[in-house]
């Protein structure tokens, strides 16, 4: 027994181990270091990875039906603003204007006509005045012969032949004068009726005018122009191919157009002001920094915006934070911006505090 006391005794104590507790210890201190960092970081930084690249699309339509008769494009090659991309087969149209500009002339020719039957008319009307007035003044001398030798019969001074024959006379004038009056208003008549045509005729022509300049405005349309420069994509058109007025044929993404649009919890937007400066990281190129500023927000949320926007009012409610579209403006060199497409994928954070 005292042997093995003696042995117990002489056996070295274990030593503590005190890995363990260090490599706690510096966790510890990362974790709050780490913590420290974020705590400042998101007190100055208003963060989101629900954001794309964005930018204006413009998408060409036909304006006019037929047959596409040439392409003077490639899939996703840059094009100028007014540049010609597309030709659609123009012959139809040209024969519809050469046909509203033959109305035209004919409806031009008309008025000629019109015309000089106004002038034909005014002209007779003219010299049925001038008969008017001579019959006014061969009236009023026979009347007043007439009514002296009324007054020189009763003392037998004239015969009541020469009496008879001025009350002839007097009829004779008098009837002549009503014809020429009768004359005078149907040449008035007939020059109103004539211009009243002529009116209508004007009118016509008016209409034949609208008919060439729209039958214009269609055969100009067959040119198909780019609106704006930029890349033409997505091409959905081919040599040959009977397109409809309001089809699609390509879609141009416009130069200096892209954006950024960050879709932020409506919990964020407290701290977030117009004018404010972003960091901006794409996940295509993860060592490019760009810049951006907050330029404006969208009148409503996401999901108010969607195709079936949520109805709160029916069925249980679940409360979901929404978010707000804001819009980006972008700043960065020209060739970092090349390589930027729509669509694509960015951490947006806006600096709240210097």
């Amino acid at each position: 027994m005292a042997k093995a006391h003696e042995t117990q005794e002489t056996e070295p104590k274990k030593k503590p181990n005190r890995v363990l507790p260090i490599i706690l210890g510096v966790i510890l201190v990362a974790g709050i270091i780490f913590g420290i960092k974020e705590y400042i970081y998101y007190g100055k930084h208003v963060d989101t990875d629900d954001a794309q690249i964005d930018g204006d699309i413009s998408q060409v339509v036909a304006r006019v039906g037929g047959y596409v008769d040439s392409i003077y494009f490639e899939e996703n090659s840059h094009v100028n603003k007014d540049q010609v991309l597309v030709k659609i087969d123009d012959r139809d149209y040209k024969v519809k204007l050469e046909q509203a500009q033959a109305a035209e002339t004919g409806a031009s020719a008309n008025i000629n006509v019109g015309q000089s039957q106004i002038f034909a008319n005014a002209a007779n009307s003219a010299s049925a005045k001038a008969q008017v007035t001579s019959n006014a003044a061969r009236l009023d001398k026979v009347k007043k012969d007439y009514d002296r030798y009324a007054n020189l019969i009763k003392d037998g001074s004239v015969t009541q032949q020469q009496f008879d024959q001025a009350k002839a006379d007097l009829e004779v004038a008098q009837a002549n004068y009503k014809a020429t009056q009768d004359e005078y208003k149907a040449a008035l008549e007939q020059v109103g009726t004539t211009r009243s045509q002529l009116n209508v005729t004007h009118t016509g022509v008016t209409q034949r005018q609208v008919d060439v300049d729209y039958a214009k405005l269609q055969l100009s349309y067959t040119i198909v122009k780019a609106p704006s420069s930029g890349v033409a994509s997505k091409k959905n058109v081919q040599l040959g191919q009977l397109v409809q007025a309001g089809q699609t044929l390509f879609s141009i993404v416009n130069d200096n157009s892209l954006f950024i649009t960050a879709n932020f919890k409506e919990t964020q937007l407290d701290n977030i002001r117009n004018g404010q400066k972003v960091n901006i990281d794409v996940d295509a190129y993860p060592d490019m920094k760009l810049q951006g500023t907050v330029y404006n927000f969208a009148p409503a949320t996401g999901a108010r915006f969607s195709l079936l926007p949520p109805d709160n009012a029916t069925g249980n409610f679940v409360k979901v934070v929404q978010r707000i579209p804001v819009k980006i403006k972008i700043t960065g060199s020209k060739e970092d911006l090349e390589k930027l497409r729509p669509g694509m994928s960015v951490n947006a954070s806006v600096i709240i505090k210097d």
